[in-house]
């Protein structure tokens, strides 16, 4: 058996759902990279070749044999390496499949043993499972294969590899970012090599797909948990880490925890060594690797942000984004966020004043869009008011003004912005957040009309934390500190406060975490120290919004619990949790 380093390398790519050309693009970059600099084994995302998830694409038998046409064009120029690559194999089932391409040919397969069907996955709709682990060696040295869920699993497929004498084991993933996911994925996979005795190496995708963003955060991990190379977070990478097999033979040696497992599992498990390849050995003579760091929580998530939005405009082939900005705190963020996630010079900015707008708003509208750069117009709306009240008179005749009135404000904000998307192709991206969507603190067909919500997963308090954050990594006030000390309202009456309809965001978020997030009943949340009025009314107010979601445009999904794929409740629904 080899002695030899192995030289490996994490291509965390940025792929597109359903650019299968794009895709293997990138695949040969990186093959051809991992050439150039040694390389062993390079291992990509988990269904590299069609991007993740392509949900009903995989319904499509034409599709499925694109992606194996594709898979075997690129195989053919594989020498010299070897490359693991994510693609749906279509057997006598379809299968999340890893293939293994060395010396001009797919050498092996292997199939995902668990499919997971929870939060936003949906896999057993597409997917057979595969059997169980598998090896391939490589100079000598036995690896084993998994495939994102593979590894979240404490038990088999990866610990029967590891039993099967597996001293690495690579997972191909394709797993969704929600706040610090990162830093738990990692520790998850610490205690996956420290508890088998193995080399771990993941390598996640990076990128905004719809709703769902990709962290990236792909690692590599020697057998006692310690981090020999982490790829950055948000950004694609080629983060390339040699490992020594030898010592960690060694060290399996000097942990004999495992030896009766070992001799328990042979003969009575079937973990296959799907083939035996050899490579030149590589130029490596130290065991080392990059080590990115971990971002800070703001960050995190504002570079998260960042990418959804900028993956979701880029692959649908927008080259512009408009955005209402009111001098309100929501608007504000999602203002940062387009301009970082594009650049100024492609994001217009319309503020659209009524009678009720006051000076502060409009001004520090103005200041925002001076502060980024970036193309601002000011429509007034108070002469299409006015011509509404005059057509609905005779309708309304004998009636109160009611909210009636202030939903029509937001209405016409909503179709000038969709006017100005029409008539030059830009996308509109909405303000809403969290908290408001789901106390159905929103209008249909006014303020939620666009196409891509960005603070969709993001609670008001959220809002004001990254606000700040971005100023503070400026260095100065993009954002004035008016609008953060303002009290936050619609402005679509004099005087009016958002807290005058609803609970203090200090306490409406958390229960709104509570009830949403972690489906926790009103007991529940009372005794957690919030009063029954208040969760009471939060309760039926989320439950009573429910066809407000239902119809709101997707967005960045950030939590463990994001509307769209995330919670699915059914709009007629006489059950209450209050």
């Amino acid at each position: 058996m080899s002695d030899g380093l192995l030289r490996v390398a994490l291509a965390q790519i940025n792929t597109t759902v359903g650019d299968l050309d794009g895709n293997a693009a990138k695949v040969r970059e990186g093959i051809a990279r991992a050439r150039a600099e040694g390389v062993q084994l390079v291992v990509f995302p988990e269904l590299t070749l069609t991007g993740y998830p392509p949900e009903d694409l995989l319904l499509k038998t034409h599709f499925l044999d694109a992606v194996q046409a594709k898979l075997l064009e690129l195989a053919e120029d594989v020498e010299g390496v070897v490359a693991l690559v994510g693609y749906p194999e279509r057997s006598d089932d379809v299968y999340n499949a890893a293939a293994v391409l060395a010396d001009g040919a797919v050498a092996a397969v292997y199939r995902k043993v668990y499919l997971p069907n929870y939060s936003v996955f949906d896999e057993q709709r597409y997917f057979q499972s595969g059997d169980n682990g598998a090896l391939i060696e490589l100079n000598g040295v036995p690896i084993g294969l998994t495939i994102c869920e593979d590894i979240w699993e404490p038990g088999p497929p990866a610990t029967d590899e590891a039993l099967a004498g597996a001293r690495v084991v690579v997972n191909l993933s394709a797993s969704p970012y929600h706040a610090g996911k990162g830093s738990e994925r990692e520790a998850m996979l610490v205690q996956r090599a420290r508890d088998s005795n193995v080399a771990v190496l993941f390598c996640n995708l990076v990128g905004g797909q719809d709703e769902l963003v990709f962290d990236g955060h792909s690692v590599a991990i020697d057998v006692d948990g310690e981090i020999l190379a982490r790829a950055p977070q948000f950004e694609e990478a080629f983060t390339v880490c040699t490992l020594d097999p030898s010592a960690i033979f060694a060290r399996r040696l000097q942990d004999a925890r495992h030896r009766p497992a070992v001799r328990r599992a042979i003969g009575s498990r079937d973990v296959p060594t799907l083939a035996r390849l050899e490579l030149p050995p590589g130029d490596a003579r130290e065991v080392a690797g990059s080590v990115a760091p971990v971002l800070a929580p703001e960050e995190e998530l504002y570079r998260a942000l960042v990418l959804g939005v900028r993956d979701y405009v880029e692959k649908n082939g927008f080259k512009h984004v408009v955005v209402a900005l009111s001098g309100g705190i929501d608007s504000a963020l999602v203002a940062l966020v387009a301009a970082d996630a594009l650049g100024a010079d492609r994001v217009t900015f319309v503020s659209m004043p009524s009678p009720y707008s006051s000076d502060g708003t409009r001004g520090d509208a103005r200041a925002i869009a001076e502060n980024l750069g970036a193309e601002f117009l000011e429509l007034g709306i108070e002469e299409a008011m006015e011509g509404f009240d005059r057509l609905l008179a005779p309708a309304f005749n004998g009636a109160e003004p009611d909210i009636t009135e202030e939903n029509l404000q937001a209405r016409i904000r909503g179709n000038i912005v969709m006017a100005l998307s029409n008539k030059f192709g830009w996308l509109v991206l909405t303000t809403g957040n969290k908290s408001e969507m789901s106390v159905g603190y929103a209008t249909l067909y006014g303020d939620m009309a666009g196409g891509f919500a960005v603070l969709k997963d993001v609670f008001k308090g959220d809002v004001y934390r990254l606000v700040r954050w971005r100023n503070e990594s400026e260095g100065r006030e993009l954002v004035p500190n008016s609008v953060l000390d303002r009290a936050p309202s619609a402005e679509l009456r004099y005087d009016q406060r958002d807290e005058e309809s609803l609970p203090p965001y200090d306490v409406l978020d958390p229960i709104l975490e509570l009830y949403v997030e972690q489906d926790l009943d009103a007991e529940e949340i009372e005794r957690q120290g919030f009063s029954r009025d208040d969760v009471g009314k939060v309760i039926r107010l989320v439950d009573l919004a429910e066809y407000k979601r239902r119809q709101a445009p997707p967005g960045v999904r950030v939590s463990t619990k994001a509307f769209g794929r995330d919670r699915r409740l059914p709009i007629t629904n006489r059950f209450r949790g209050s």
